[in-house]
């Protein structure tokens, strides 16, 4: 009697669960030091691009913790595509939120600023790409968005604190164009 390839993934799924719970246990708290914030920035994204290019775009290595994608915003000024990679928290209703955190750095994130000029981005998650519509979440919905946030990756929301500012918050609404452009979601 052999195993099929489901219940290979679902074992694999089962043992990959407890080994990322408890490396989110032990470097949660790091990414909450000073060090953190001022290397992540500069450390991070170029990482992410190596396991970006050697995986195809699949796999990203701040994934290996929580779900993440990479957004493609048009730049504010610049009209320019711009890609970043982040984290998202599924809201429960097919949509992402992530937040403009910037290592609790004194400034929005630039593509929080493109985001607000332009609001039609796309993003890929697992090496699908798919068109959204960003949505700045509302005061009154704040708090329920970084409950759900903090759920996911716990203290998250003592950047905003240590920040000074209040951070950004988006709602990446899926469609299937753009409404502006009509550009249609791409298949794959």
């Amino acid at each position: 009697m052999g195993v099929s390839t489901g219940q290979v993934s679902e074992i694999a799924q089962r043992i990959a669960r407890p080994v990322r719970d408890l490396l989110r246990t032990l470097l949660a708290p790091l990414t909450r030091t000073r060090l953190f914030r001022a290397a992540g920035p500069r450390l991070l994204p170029p990482v992410e691009r190596v396991f970006a290019a050697l995986s195809g775009g699949r796999v990203q290595l701040s994934a290996v913790l929580v779900p993440s994608l990479v957004l493609h915003t048009t730049g504010a000024r610049s009209g320019l595509i711009r890609d970043v990679p982040l984290m998202y928290t599924p809201d429960g209703q097919g949509r992402a939120i992530v937040a403009g955190t910037n290592f609790a750095g004194e400034r929005h994130p630039a593509w929080t600023t493109n985001l607000l000029a332009h609001p039609d981005a796309a993003i890929t998650v697992r090496g699908k790409l798919m068109l959204v519509n960003a949505s700045l979440i509302p005061d009154e919905e704040r708090d329920a968005a970084w409950a759900r946030i903090e759920a996911q990756w716990p203290g998250y929301r003592a950047y905003e604190r240590e920040s000074h500012r209040t951070v950004r918050l988006f709602r990446l609404q899926p469609v299937r164009k753009h409404a502006k452009r009509g550009e249609a979601a791409p298949t794959e």
